[in-house]
C-alpha cells in the first residue's frame, strides 16, 4: 500500500491538480495533506480533491508538518511531494517503481534543468559538498523535496526523522546513507513553482542556507 504524503501551505493555486494527479495512480491508495495553517483555502480544496486533510492549528514548517502526518500513515511506501506539483506529480510513479521492486531504500526525484535564472547555486552547492563529505554521494538534486521511502526505514530514524524548516532533504539524505540504505535519483519530468531573483526569492534561499548549515552542523557535531 503506498501512501502519498504532502505538506502544503497556502498552495491553493495548484493542491487540487496535485490531489487529482496522485489519486489517479493505481498503486496509490492513500493521500494525506497536512494544511500547514494555511492563510487560504488550501485545506478545503485538497478535501474536495478527495485527499485526507489534517488542517495544523499553528504553522510547523515543512518537517514539522511531515512528522505530524506520519501518524495517520497507512501505507508501508511512502511517497513525499510538495503541494505544487500539480499534474506532473503524476510522475512520482517513477520514484515507486524502484522501492516497490526493492531496487533502492529511497528514491529521489532529479528535476529537469530550471527553465529560469533563480539564485547564484549557493544553497544547492553547499547541500551538495555537505552531502559528499558525510556520505560520499554525488548528489545531483540535494534538495529534491519528491521522494519514495518505506514506513519501516523512517521508523527506524526515531519518532520525527524530518527536520525542521529547509533542512528536511539534507538531513534524510545524510541519515540514510551514513546507516547503509541504497538512495538513488531518478529522472522525471516534474515541475513547479521556481524562486526568481526577486527579493522574495533571495529572502527564501536564504532561509534555506540557514537551515542547511543547521542540519549540517547537526551531524557534525553528532560525528
Amino acid at each position: 500500500m503506498v501512501t502519498v504524503l504532502i505538506p502544503a501551505y497556502n498552495e491553493s493555486g495548484s493542491i487540487r491538480f496535485t490531489v487529482e494527479a496522485v489519486k489517479s495512480l493505481d498503486k496509490v491508495s492513500q493521500v494525506i495533506v497536512v494544511n500547514d495553517c494555511s492563510s487560504d483555502n488550501t485545506g478545503e480544496l485538497a478535501r474536495a480533491a478527495g485527499a485526507e486533510v489534517i488542517d495544523l492549528p499553528k504553522n510547523l514548517g515543512k518537517g514539522g508538518a511531515m512528522n505530524h502526518g506520519l501518524q495517520y500513515v497507512r501505507g508501508n511506501v511512502i511517497a513525499l511531494l510538495d503541494g505544487d506539483l500539480g499534474k506532473t506529480a503524476a510522475d512520482v510513479e517513477k520514484l515507486l517503481e524502484p522501492v516497490l521492486n526493492d531496487k533502492a531504500d529511497m528514491t529521489i526525484a532529479k528535476f529537469p534543468p530550471a527553465k529560469k535564472k533563480g539564485g547564484f547555486g549557493m544553497v544547492n552547492l553547499l547541500a551538495r559538498k555537505g552531502i559528499r563529505w558525510f556520505t560520499g554521494l554525488e548528489a545531483a538534486c540535494p534538495l529534491s523535496g519528491q521522494r519514495v521511502i518505506t514506513k519501516a526505514i523512517l521508523e527506524k530514524l526515531g519518532p520525527a526523522p524530518f527536520e525542521s524548516g529547509f533542512g528536511v532533504e539534507v538531513g534524510l539524505t545524510i541519515d540514510l546513507f551514513r546507516l547503509g540504505f541504497r538512495v538513488r535519483e531518478i529522472p522525471v519530468q516534474m515541475s513547479h513553482a521556481e524562486t526568481g531573483r526577486d527579493l522574495a526569492g533571495f529572502i527564501h534561499r536564504g532561509r534555506q542556507f540557514f537551515y542547511v548549515v543547521l542540519v549540517l552542523a547537526k551531524r557534525l557535531l553528532k560525528r
